[in-house]
């Protein structure tokens, strides 16, 4: 083999070696409770409380620096998903270009070997060798014959060509494959540097309030929620959505439900941990489904259904930037992995900014 094909095929192995080393339903509710009034705290001595304005402030934070996380992990999970796409594509592509230099190979030998022949049944014209032949019958086979393997020694030439053509090919899809799996790669790190950042800055936020403080903020996060969805809920929309679960979806509530209780964790598709797009494709893919890992791609890859129309299994997208997603489960509420910190729970369907709503099995 010539220097040229060893240094093809070592390629091609060494970049399959590459591309393997990177690569019970709860009850729902329409409304949760009215917050109920409690006696405010006696803040530590020496300490000064924050007031309700500065509480709100964090809250404002909070919600601005989880959300900027839960973009980042969508992200980081998209990358992800086309990370593992791609190095499959690139893993098959090189044992294309093995299979297609050991081909070339082959095609070379039997060239090689049909030019040797040749050359030693050459040396003089053929009318000189049909007088010169004590037997003109058989000379006249073996021309045949000869002209029968010149025919085939054409096809092998084509089929060398055909062969190289496609290592080509072949070689340049693995170059572009190599660089969209580099630059998903530092996107990856990208996302994953900014999920980090913003989830180290938020506890650090919190870490700074005092017990009572993180209680008073709690409230907040409630009050805020309970408002929205009683909000939701004064449209008289609920009066309008009474669609029945399809065999699929009730599979897809029942695992999404048997998770409550489990932490959130960005990037996570169970069984310990979600993030939340993690808890909505691995409950429909429990109910014999795949659909999208994020939530991006649930909104623009699954069928749009109206609010109004919507029935326990669906999806509701929320946030503007569709960066937030949880299952809705009937009765006006969803189950859902809200955000770091927090674990898979069940909120009322309008607790947050909706949206739209995607129906998997439509």
């Amino acid at each position: 083999m010539g220097c040229g094909k060893r240094s093809l095929t070592t390629a091609a192995v060494a970049l399959v070696c590459a591309v393997t080393v990177l690569s019970a339903p709860g009850m729902a509710y329409a409304s949760p409770p009215a917050p109920t009034p409690t006696p405010a705290p006696t803040p530590p001595s020496g300490t000064t409380p924050k007031s309700a304005a500065d509480l709100e402030e964090v809250r404002a934070k909070l919600e601005k620096l989880y959300h900027e996380a839960a973009v980042a992990t969508d992200a980081y999970n998209a990358a992800e998903e086309k990370t593992e796409k791609q190095s499959t594509q690139l893993v098959g592509l090189a044992r294309e270009i093995v299979k297609g230099q050991a081909k070339l190979d082959r095609l070379q030998d039997r060239a090689g070997a049909a030019a040797r022949a040749q050359y030693r049944g050459g040396g003089l014209p053929p009318d000189a060798r049909l007088w010169l032949s004590d037997n003109p019958q058989q000379y006249l086979d073996g021309a045949g014959r000869v002209r029968q393997g010149e025919h085939a020694t054409k096809g092998m030439l084509a089929e060398m060509t055909r062969t190289q053509k496609d290592l080509a090919q072949y070689t340049k899809d693995a170059s572009a494959q190599w660089r969209r799996l580099e630059a998903n790669r530092k996107a990856k790190a990208a996302a994953k540097k900014k999920i980090k950042q913003r989830i180290a800055t938020a506890e650090e936020l919190e870490s700074q309030l005092a017990a009572e403080e993180k209680e008073r903020l709690a409230k907040l996060e409630e009050d805020a929620a309970h408002a929205a969805q009683t909000a939701w809920l004064s449209s008289g929309v609920l009066a309008e959505i009474n669609g029945k679960a399809s065999p699929q979806g009730r599979k897809a509530v029942q695992y999404a439900t048997a998770q409550i209780g489990k932490m959130y964790e960005w990037g996570a598709e169970g069984p310990k941990t979600y993030d939340c797009s993690g808890l909505t494709s691995q409950a429909w893919a429990a109910a014999g489904l795949g659909i999208p890992r994020t939530s991006q791609e649930q909104w623009r890859q699954l069928p749009h259904v109206d609010v109004r129309s919507m029935r326990p299994g669906d999806l509701v997208i929320y946030f503007g930037d569709a960066s937030h997603v949880g299952m809705y489960i009937g009765d006006g509420a969803i189950v859902h992995a809200p955000r770091p910190g927090r674990s898979v729970t069940i909120a009322g369907a309008g607790s947050m900014p909706i949206l739209g709503v995607v129906r998997p099995d439509k």
